[in-house]
């Protein structure tokens, strides 16, 4: 099926899977308060292995051959530590400031997008991404201590940004269900050795919230391949930001972490910032349409 370049439908598809991977972190949260994160990752990916084995059986197994293998393996590897270093950071951080850290992403995509796929920088969507940072700025507190795990956080922010912008490469040829299921296939086998070593056993309760682990992620991966198939990463980046209002959302209702006016003054530059981006992506959105992507 043919997708033409619609800014718009991008941006919605980008703010629904980011409260698909708000509501993952929160989940994430609940589970790592009794069971190590290595193992909230391996299941996490192995319940979105399951979830996706009814679509691809339904298409046959002959709609997994690929030629893009190694930018699957790229991409793996990129999201699987990404998903590390912020199951980590959400197991030790209020949730609102794990959310946040690994929010970090748009800052490097525009740059590693002109880079690798050679997209155009926008004044706009430069604008756009400062005042999402200082948005981010204000909502991080720098009066605060900045300890090693928001660094950890921050790190995940860069393999982040690699996944996503690897995204736009594998949405020239590859449908979304391949993408999503090769990134949870090969990131299950990544993580596989790490949770061997931490095994626990799990209480009725917590399988079914690996469950509800796995139905987040894989809801906000597909949601997110086709975001990026069908708009450019430099400018739909900023609605990444809306999971730190999210996870805020989420840690005032369950673990009573309340919100200062500064994260909400800061809270609103992350919005405007997505406005501007959004007009900034009209401005071209005729010339975007010539440029078809298979899906």
């Amino acid at each position: 099926m043919i997708y033409k370049q619609n800014i718009l439908l991008g941006a919605l598809f980008i703010l629904l899977s980011e409260f698909m991977f708000a509501s993952m972190g929160a989940v994430v949260k609940q589970l790592t308060q009794s069971l190590p994160s290595e193992m909230a990752v391996f299941m996490r990916n192995l319940f979105g292995v399951a979830l996706l084995l009814p679509l691809v059986w339904g298409s046959g197994f002959v709609s997994l051959k690929t030629q893009v293998f190694h930018l699957h393996l790229l991409r793996s590897v990129a999201g699987v530590s990404a998903m590390y270093c912020f199951f980590y950071a959400l197991a030790n951080l209020p949730l609102a400031d794990g959310m946040l850290l690994k929010m970090t992403s748009p800052l490097f995509m525009p740059l590693i997008a002109w880079y690798w796929l050679s997209e155009p920088m926008y004044r706009t969507v430069l604008l756009a991404i400062g005042i999402g940072f200082v948005g981010v700025i204000l909502v991080l507190n720098p009066g605060g201590e900045f300890n090693q795990i928001a660094l950890i956080g921050l790190l995940g922010g860069v393999f982040a940004s690699l996944a996503k912008v690897s995204l736009r490469r594998l949405g020239k040829t590859e449908p979304s269900v391949r993408v999503v299921f090769y990134f949870a296939l090969l990131s299950s086998l990544i993580s596989a050795i790490p949770m061997g070593w931490n095994w626990q056993q799990p209480t009725v309760t917590e399988w079914w919230l690996f469950a509800l682990l796995g139905l987040f992620g894989t809801l906000g991966q597909l949601l997110l391949t086709r975001g990026y198939a069908i708009a450019t990463a430099a400018r739909v980046s900023p609605f990444t930001y809306t999971s730190v209002l999210f996870g805020a959302a989420y840690g005032y209702l369950f673990w009573g972490e309340t919100l200062s006016l500064q994260f909400i003054f800061g809270a609103l530059l992350i919005g405007l910032a997505g406005i501007i981006a959004l007009k900034g992506g009209r401005e071209t959105n005729e010339r975007l349409a010539n440029d078809a992507i298979s899906n």
